[in-house]
């Protein structure tokens, strides 16, 4: 291309994102000088485009300078979301700007309308990428007795080649500490941490202390939202996460917030920074009923509950919240403590192994809710990946801890199975021949299926319409689901279990 046409595209394209940045960002009138300005010198072009930009789409506009900058050698090609951050930062208003608005929507006309400004913004910003969001394949299980489960395949969060692996770990700096920390707010990001200029955060006080709230990048469920202490520190759960907790519904009453366990195999992905995950009480948990009610002792204003789900949840609710959160707390240090081996649970051996994952939201009736999911991340020599974790069987579907977000019914499955699942339909259909000795070579990406091929086509054949191939595919993701979620209950659904289940719940209520 002819270097005058190239700057043509540069100088229209960066008039064009300014537009965007005017419309959607609330760019104010000297802000635009100063980001145009700002994107001119990024690619060093002497002055701003002055003819019609014509129509034009974000995602294009930005690929198209994207291409610019790899072929001038600002950027590689793993570097996409470096350069998106660079050049979306400089169209963003700034962080208190951002918030003085969001106070004022929310002082006006409540918080979750300001958190959805918010979470537009982000979106317009590219923080969220929606077009990426979009291709995330999802569906719902019903499952009217025991609770309906949500299965999603998660394509947005691409898989790290070799190159880019071997990149961040030489791109390791220390700071920020975590992708967590609020110093990564204007953070330019390298090869092992994202580019974060164009991030905004809200302050937030909870029980006295410093935190942040800000959008999950994934959003793997609606208005899906963090709160992130201002300190970096370890997960820890304590009274004063209960109280953290209850503050945020109280500033967000439509929202739900949740914690995972502190805990390997039982806790989230990044367990160095403490944080909470919430956002719309729209997963599978929060439409289930009781199993049975308990009365708490010195506790009146509080109701307890088991839930009907499938793994162990107690629930606590009330208008009290010193109550609730002073009896979630009760049960919390108790679960840590308790042992019941006739159902394999041991608090401790060199290590913890009891702890929760907590909910807390407010009900249909304003009343203050938490919900503790009982965790145990004991293993032993048969089952090393966890005694109260999914078996090898279901390894090929979900290996990872089972975090908040399954334990509530939301299944995050990895974006390998797109693909997978795919190829399995073709043996199904008989389009791919049925070779189980090749299947069985480790180098063969459906070798981990290797068990569920032979029972799908030893009950199926391997002569079925596309339809009925993906449906029992489907099926057996589904009931795999459930099952993962069963094996996470300390206390199983049985009669046995459920005994065992009152016993702990009778030792803490008196």
């Amino acid at each position: 291309m002819p270097r005058k046409s190239t700057e043509e595209l540069v100088r229209r394209n960066i008039k064009r994102l300014v537009d965007h940045a005017v419309k959607h960002l609330e760019l104010a009138d000297l802000d635009v000088i100063y980001a145009e300005n700002e994107l001119l010198n990024l690619f060093s072009v002497t002055e701003p485009y002055a003819d019609d930009i014509g129509e034009y789409e974000l995602y294009q506009v930005l690929d198209e300078l994207f291409d610019v900058a790899v072929k001038r050698k600002m950027y590689l090609e793993s570097d996409r979301a470096l350069f998106e951050g660079r050049v979306m930062g400089v169209l963003m208003p700034r962080p208190m700007a951002v918030v003085e608005r969001f106070d004022n929507i929310a002082a006006h006309k409540g918080s979750r309308e300001a958190a959805k400004w918010l979470q537009a913004l982000e979106e317009n910003s590219t923080y969220l990428r929606r077009p990426d969001l979009d291709k995330n394949i999802k569906w719902e299980h019903e499952n009217k007795e025991r609770g309906n489960v949500i299965v999603t395949i998660n394509l947005a969060k691409p898989e790290k080649t070799a190159e880019e692996v071997e990149r961040a770990k030489n791109a390791k700096t220390g700071y920020p500490k975590c992708v967590l920390c609020g110093e990564n707010i204007g953070y330019f990001g390298n090869a092992g941490q994202p580019a974060r200029q164009h991030i905004r955060i809200i302050p937030l006080e909870l029980d006295g202390e410093d935190w942040f709230m800000q959008f999950s990048p994934y959003e793997y469920f609606p208005e899906h939202v963090i709160a992130i202490s201002r300190e970096h520190r370890p997960m820890k759960l304590t009274g004063a996460s209960f109280r953290r907790m209850v503050d945020f519904v109280d500033l967000f009453p439509e929202y739900f917030i949740g914690s995972n366990a502190p805990l390997p195999i039982v806790g989230g992905s990044v367990l160095a920074h403490d944080h909470y995950q919430g956002g719309s009480k729209a997963l599978p948990v929060f439409n289930r009923p009781a199993r049975k009610y308990y009365l708490a002792k010195d506790f009146a204003d509080c109701n307890v509950s088991i839930v009907d789900w499938y793994n162990s949840i107690v629930r606590i609710e009330g208008k009290n919240k010193n109550q609730v959160t002073a009896l979630a707390e009760k049960f919390r240090s108790a679960w840590d403590n308790y042992t019941d081996e006739s159902v394999e649970v041991i608090s401790s051996t060199t290590a913890q192994h009891n702890t929760v994952t907590p909910i807390a939201y407010l009900n249909n009736d304003g009343e203050y809710t938490v919900i503790l999911i009982l965790r145990n991340n004991r293993t032993d020599e048969a089952r090393p990946h966890g005694i109260f974790h999914p078996t090898a069987d279901m390894h090929n579907i979900k290996q990872e801890s089972i975090g908040i977000i399954e334990a509530m019914g939301l299944f995050i499955l990895p974006g390998r199975l797109a693909k997978e699942c795919t190829e399995i339909k073709n043996i199904l259909t008989g389009a791919t021949p049925l070779d189980f000795k090749a299947l069985s070579e480790n180098s063969n990406p459906l070798s981990k299926h290797l068990g569920m091929i032979a029972q799908l086509t030893a009950t199926y054949g391997t002569s079925l319409s596309e339809e009925k191939a993906g449906d029992v595919i489907t099926d057996y993701i589904n009931t795999t689901c459930e099952k993962i979620l069963d094996c996470t209950a300390v206390f199983k659904s049985d009669e046995k279990g459920q005994e065992a289940f009152d016993k702990f719940i009778n030792s803490v209520i008196g």
